[in-house]
């Protein structure tokens, strides 16, 4: 029994030495699968296979199994070697895949075999992680590169931008988005995007080149690979792209590896801009690693440069060593691995998936891009600050940094930023393509080949402001009017000449304004009046008119009151003549009686003309004292709209919607007019009760019937008259500055005067004083009479006179004298009892 005892414990023991021999046996393995064929993926492979050897420098027995695949940059190549790598050597991990397409076709191998996946991918959708829980990106997210871009564009005030990207998912949808919202935060716009395969041939590139060259915009912003990049400078180049008023901006996938650009490349590129991620490049860290990668490097490929700087191989290097640490239970914050720390779970089973994943999202080091620390989100935490170069001569030039709330700065100063601004300037002098010292507009000046194309509309309802004619029997046209005039006075102070074509258009002013945003035409110069929903679609330049709608309604009752009440003053002879007979006449009861017939007669017409002038005189001061205390009853536009009165308003203004939305007009109470001279008749007919227009269409209406019953009522307040232009337009700003120069040195003051003045109102103004007011020469009548009886009266005196002195020299001698004298005293006896007699019956 005891024999049997002793066996079977001498078999246990066997037993489970057996299974601690398999157990020790057991390797943890990690896949690496990446583009070897490319540049980026050998400096990858190197800097993964350095970060292994450094962590596991001082315990090499427990180092994983390392198997690096090649994928050749194909998904499809991707999937089958992870195929491999999981279910074939059955690795714990797999690292690698710099691009997103790579990643997502093997992300759902990961998952289903809860493998984690670290991806060097730059950016991958949101909706990702949820889907594809196994597969984590382990880089920074440069998505604040963007803004840094924007940053650029906002310093040097372009408002437009093209893009060029490579037409993958990585690349797609790790700019626009991002680039399109940094873009609005500071009011400029993507002008035109263009996608480039990777594949491109030259023959394509020269044809998209072509076509943007065509295009007004001049500021590229490019965000692909190196090598398409290269190529694609190249032949811009050629195309003369690079020269004066081109900019060019570059992102992290092309500035990163510019030290590895031959020289032949970097010659095509004199003048960019790149946009880079910052890192720490003075810590021993960064130094030790660099001479050894390097030096590592060329042994490898001894025919490959390799760039001074580049990040990619700092990416790669952390997230292998965040794979190694994650391969150990106990945590470990030094830069080797301590072997007796290290204890497997299980007795030596290597972690599962959930457990490892759960270790590399839980990393926390600093390594050699900054702070290696997955967010809640199951991402590293985005760059925050970012380096600008400039491509000059065989190199390039750091200019400074960028870092948001920050903006530009030049330099640190240990952890303090010195001497930052929103502007480029503080970062010292650009070299532009074509020059150091000539910043580029961003655009292009149309040019008589690519005319500025500027829409006007063809019917218009006062043709004063915009006028098509046609000239001849062919399609030319000839434009004129107020508007058209401002915008030509305008263009005189432009620093530059400025080539458009007049292209006129059937429809209403807002169609017209909508073919603007669509960019079927460049611009619009007509009586466009600035409103707010125009102003989501387009940007209009400084008002060029006086701003409101004001209502015109009829004034004649008005008018006959106003006429019967206001009476002018007379000539300072008449006021003298009103005086004296006012003085003599109306107090005439308390002087002497007057006992001639010739004497009555001719006070008699004099006590007519005091009577009138008197009267006169009296409405007149009347008038005086009360008109100005009369109101004159103004027609509003709530009246207007309460009692269901029929207004009229322009047939292609934005006033047809303004009345009907914002003040709420019933439709069938608004008449349409086709035409200036409508307004007028309808408000005399009765068609119309009030007309609502805008204050220029006023002031002409009021100019050219000014002798007719119009009176202006209430304004409501809007934008004014203004040029149209796309958003973002970068000629908007020059335009506006000419018009106010234009305002500012009198012009604008002639052309509305000669637009006002065209219409003479002399003879009918004079014709209706005549009517409102009494002058001398309204007199002449009763003075007339007045002077005819005066004289008669005095010819009778004259000849009275005459008569006795007739009789006088008859009588020759003194009795002939006596005998005149008795006669004298006879007659005056019959002339003193005639006055009696007369004085008794005209008492």
């Amino acid at each position: 029994m005891s024999i049997l005892l002793l066996l079977s414990s001498s078999l246990a023991v066997v037993d489970k030495g057996e299974d601690s021999s398999k157990t020790a046996n057991f390797k943890v393995s990690v896949g690496a699968i990446l583009d070897l064929g490319s540049h980026a993926g050998k400096e990858d492979k190197v800097a993964i296979e350095m970060a292994f050897d450094d962590f596991y420098k001082s315990c090499s027995s427990h180092k994983p199994s390392l198997y690096i695949k090649d994928s050749g940059g194909d998904s499809s190549r991707a999937s089958m070697v992870a195929d491999e790598l999981v279910w074939g050597k059955q690795v714990q991990a797999i690292i690698g895949l710099r691009t997103w397409e790579e990643a997502a076709s093997i992300a759902k191998i990961g998952t289903e075999a809860q493998v984690p996946i670290l991806s060097l991918a730059n950016t991958a959708p949101s909706w990702a992680s949820q889907r594809w829980p196994f597969l984590k990106l382990a880089v920074h997210s440069y998505h604040k590169q963007m803004k840094a871009v924007a940053g650029i564009v906002k310093s040097w005030r372009w408002r437009q931008v093209s893009v060029i990207y490579e037409d993958t998912n990585s690349f797609a949808s790790g700019i626009i988005p991002y680039l399109t919202e940094a873009l609005q935060e500071i009011k400029s716009e993507i002008d035109y995007m263009l996608p480039l395969s990777p594949l491109s041939s030259n023959h394509h590139l020269l044809e998209e080149l072509v076509k943007l060259k065509k295009k007004q915009c001049r500021v590229f912003i490019v965000h692909t690979s190196l090598h398409l990049a290269t190529n694609l400078f190249v032949k811009a180049k050629h195309l003369r792209m690079l020269e004066k008023e081109y900019v060019w901006i570059t992102t992290n996938g092309i500035s990163d590896f510019l030290d590895s650009v031959n020289d032949s490349g970097v010659s095509s590129m004199q003048g960019v801009l790149g946009v880079r991620n910052y890192y720490p490049k003075n810590t021993s860290e960064f130094r030790d690693f660099s001479s050894r990668f390097r030096s590592r490097f060329h042994a490898e490929h001894p025919f490959e440069s390799i760039s001074e700087f580049g990040i990619s191989r700092l990416e790669a290097y952390d997230a292998a060593w965040a794979m190694a640490l994650a391969m150990e239970e106990k945590m470990v914050s030094s830069r080797t691995c301590n072997c007796t720390d290290r204890m497997s779970t299980a007795g030596g089973v290597p972690p599962s998936g959930w457990n490892l994943l759960n270790r590399i999202t839980s990393s926390n080091f600093k390594g050699l891009t900054g702070e290696f620390l997955f967010t809640q989100l199951g991402n590293l935490p985005q760059f925050q600050t970012f380096e600008i170069i400039n491509v000059v001569g065989k190199s390039y030039r750091e200019l400074g940094y960028w870092r948001e709330g920050f903006d530009f700065f030049e330099s640190f100063n240990g952890e303090r930023i010195v001497n930052n601004s929103t502007s480029m300037g503080v970062l010292g002098q650009v070299f532009w393509p074509g020059g150091p010292w000539f910043i580029p507009r961003g655009w292009a000046l149309p040019t008589t080949e690519n005319p500025l194309r500027i829409g006007v509309p063809a019917r218009t309802t006062f043709e004063q402001f915009v006028k098509v004619r046609k000239d001849g029997p062919g399609n030319d046209t000839s434009v004129n009017g107020f508007s058209i005039d401002v915008f030509k006075a305008a263009l005189e102070f432009l620093p530059y000449h400025l080539s458009y074509k007049f292209i006129p258009f059937e429809g209403t002013y807002d169609s017209l304004v909508l073919r603007v945003s669509s960019k079927v035409i460049d611009a619009v110069v007509a009586d466009t009046a600035i409103v707010a929903n125009r102003c989501q679609y387009v940007d209009f330049s400084q008002p060029y008119s006086d701003s409101g709608v004001v209502t015109l309604y009829n004034g004649l009752v008005v008018m006959l009151i106003e006429k019967k009440l206001k009476f002018k003053g007379f000539a300072w002879n008449q006021l003298g003549i009103l005086i004296w007979l006012s003085f003599t006449t109306l107090f005439s009861l308390h002087g002497g009686k007057l006992g001639s017939n010739l004497s009555r007669m001719t006070m008699v017409v004099w006590l007519f003309v005091a009577l009138v002038i008197s009267q006169s005189y009296t409405a007149s001061l009347t008038s005086m004292l009360t008109i100005h205390r009369l109101d004159t009853p103004m027609v509003t536009i709530e009246s207007l709209r309460r009692s269901n009165a029929m207004v009229g308003c322009d047939a292609n203004s934005f006033v047809v919607k303004y009345l009907e939305r914002a003040l709420g007009f019933n439709p069938k109470n608004i008449k349409k007019m086709n035409s200036g001279d409508e307004y007028p008749l309808a408000l005399k007919n009765g068609e119309i009760e009030a007309a609502l227009l805008e204050v220029p269409y006023l002031k002409l209406l009021l100019s050219k019937y000014c002798d007719s019953s119009l009176v202006a009522g209430q304004a409501v307040k809007v934008g004014g008259f203004g040029f149209v232009f796309p958003k973002g337009s970068p000629m908007l700003h020059d335009i506006s500055e000419a018009v106010l120069k234009v305002s500012e040195s009198g012009k604008l003051r002639d052309l509305e005067t000669a637009l006002v003045s065209s219409f003479n109102c002399s003879t009918s103004e004079s014709d209706s004083s005549d009517y409102d007011s009494l002058k001398p020469n309204s007199f002449w009548g009763l003075f007339g009479i007045t002077f005819g009886t005066s004289t008669i009266a005095l010819i009778a005196f004259f000849l009275r006179i005459i008569r006795r002195r007739y009789l006088r020299t008859r009588m020759g001698s003194i009795h002939a004298d006596n005998q005149m004298e008795r006669d004298e005293q006879c007659l005056f006896e019959i002339e003193m009892k005639e006055m009696r007699i007369n004085s008794f019956y005209f008492r």
